[in-house]
């Protein structure tokens, strides 16, 4: 338990922060998985749809650093890759 002020201070920033960074991340994972079933459907309209969602998202978490920037970068690279090969795999039939 903290004694001092500034450490009763930092015991309440860091739970806001906590709550911030848990909902930061819940959103982006809720956003990528949208995505993700979406291409798992085949439904590559609706993916590219919620696409834009996610990339706002993960974005958000980088910003505030609760993803690395690179993670952030590769993360919606992977999305958008898996929107173009499913665009491509269909265009192939």
């Amino acid at each position: 338990m903290a004694h001092t002020e500034s450490a009763k201070k930092n015991q309440r920033k860091m739970i806001k922060r906590h709550e911030r960074n848990l909902a930061a991340s819940s959103r982006f994972r809720s956003e990528m998985k949208r995505v993700l079933a979406a291409v798992d459907a085949g439904d590559a309209a609706a993916a590219q749809k919620l696409l834009p969602a996610a990339m706002k998202a993960i974005d958000k978490a980088a910003k505030i650093r609760v993803l690395h920037h690179n993670t952030a970068s590769n993360k919606k690279s992977r999305l958008a890759r898996s929107i173009q090969r499913l665009i491509a795999a269909g265009a192939k039939k």
